[in-house]
């Protein structure tokens, strides 16, 4: 605890770290300001009742990713969502797309070229979303069914996701941490006073069996927290040699190093990417409901779909853990090029014991990486599914088949009949927002570490300890 104490005060005490942690608590707040801020025309208790009827499907993903905005329409009811969806799309471009695989390849010009692009895709998509949030709540009765409210409606919430992304990238230039990440985290963790309040309630109640349960759920939480952090800290170390060389009259090289590569190299993001994906067709149903009076058509047999695809849904949870999967592969590729390590490596004297530079380097490489996301991918399906099956359940009669026999096994058992409606506590915190919170947390933690250690102060580990921060987009 004491060198936690020390660390927070080494903090304050370097002027240029100081100055950035307070421009991002800064920003959070002004942030979270905006929460408060409601846009105009709405019909606040008409979008209560609508909520309590769509909280549980997936229009509750943006609500997590707005930080809580969504569910009250405030002036930055999108949050970062719209960004989210540009950078998947541009990030998907860069396999199809020569020119914009070679600006990936450009460096730091390429790179800033690829964002302008995104900042302009994310006005468009956010106009288009604003749209549909505009027509679902004049066909819900939230707001007026007018012209000149549905275009007040996509100014005002297109300015305040312009405004979000604004904040995010000067969190990343001028504070610490990765802006857009933070402004989620920050969204997410608000939430922690209320779920704290309905636990304590639940405990008021004096039954001993639910004490237990709350006992039960608190200790699982922190296994799940412990997990986590283990599994991001967790490091696969390649040993990598450099052949002694002359440069100019000196001889250089001759040391033995390590390449150390993560279990988890995706961090949150494919969760991230693959929780966005799925409030897309949601959003869209939403907006575009069928004829209530032709319900035979193709269109309204996937709106009733739709409509009962929430997290205990068995077609959700497949859906939901294959993208996850597909994201992992999909990031971990662009973020480690073998080919690209295993040719720097040859050009700077580097080779791997027994491994032969060039091409044989690159398929090592490949096998390991594959080998790590295989279970970093497997990692971050159980982290997003096992909370989530322990509070909401899993709705086993949905499944094909054999579903009408299992939930009736299951409802007869008693050590078993909590599994289709979850174990009755509506904690905030799923296994998103745990993986979210988590590697945000250690993400920023190590860039502060890096900046004590780097000016000589001693961080929050110790100087024994080091934490590496995760390679991620945002």
């Amino acid at each position: 605890m004491e060198k936690f104490l020390a660390a927070v005060r080494n903090m304050f005490n370097v002027p240029d770290l100081r100055k950035r942690i307070l421009f991002t608590l800064g920003l959070l707040a002004v942030y979270r300001l905006g929460a408060h801020i409601g846009a105009p025309g709405i019909n606040k208790e008409r979008l209560d009742a609508v909520w309590r009827d769509v909280a549980g499907t997936l229009l509750g993903v943006l609500d997590l990713f707005s930080g809580g905005n969504f569910r009250t329409i405030s002036v930055f009811a999108l949050g970062v969502t719209p960004y989210i969806t540009a950078s998947i799309i541009l990030q998907l471009m860069t396999v199809v797309s020569p020119q914009l695989k070679k600006l990936q390849e450009e460096g730091e010009m390429g790179r800033q070229k690829i964002n302008q692009w995104t900042r302009y895709l994310t006005v468009g998509l956010a106009m288009i979303q604003t749209g549909f949030v505009a027509h679902w709540l004049q066909i819900n009765g939230v707001g007026a069914p007018t012209w000149g409210f549905l275009l007040t409606i996509i100014l005002t919430l297109t300015t305040g996701t312009i405004f979000v992304m604004w904040l995010g990238e000067q969190i990343t230039e001028r504070g610490v941490g990765n802006g857009i990440s933070l402004l989620i985290f920050s969204g997410i963790v608000i939430g922690l006073p209320r779920g704290v309040q309905q636990v304590v309630e639940r405990l008021r109640g004096g039954d001993t069996l639910e004490a237990v349960g709350v006992v039960g759920l608190v200790v699982a939480l922190v296994a799940v927290i412990a997990f986590i952090v283990f599994v991001e800290a967790a490091r696969r170390k390649i040993p990598v040699s450099y052949a002694k060389r002359h440069v100019g009259r000196q001889l250089v090289g001759g040391q033995q190093t390590t390449m150390p590569l993560k279990i988890n190299m995706g961090g949150v993001i494919p969760v991230i990417f693959a929780s966005s994906v799925l409030s897309m067709p949601q959003s869209l149903f939403a907006a575009v409901p069928p004829d209530p009076s032709n319900p035979n058509t193709t269109w309204a047999h996937v709106y009733t779909f739709f409509q009962t695809f929430h997290a205990s849904d068995p077609y959700y949870e497949l859906i939901f853990l294959t993208l996850i999967v597909f994201f992992t592969f999909f990031y971990v590729s662009i973020v480690f090029n073998v080919e690209e390590v295993a040719d720097n490596l040859r050009k700077h004297g580097g080779f791997m014991p027994g491994i032969r530079p060039g091409r044989a380097t690159a398929e090592y490489l490949n096998t390991i990486l594959t080998r790590l996301t295989v279970v970093g991918a497997i990692y971050l399906a159980l982290v997003a599914f096992v909370p989530q099956f322990m509070l909401s359940g899993f709705k086993v009669a949905r499944l094909p088949l054999i579903g009408a026999g299992l939930d009736a096994f299951v409802s007869s058992t008693p050590g078993l009949s909590w599994i289709p409606t979850g174990m009755g506590y509506q904690f905030y915190f799923g296994g998103t927002s745990l993986l979210i919170l988590v590697g945000v947390a250690m993400d920023t933690v190590a860039q502060i570490e890096a900046q004590l250690v780097m000016r000589n102060y001693e961080g929050f580990l110790g100087s024994g300890g080091r934490l590496r921060g995760r390679r991620a987009g945002f």
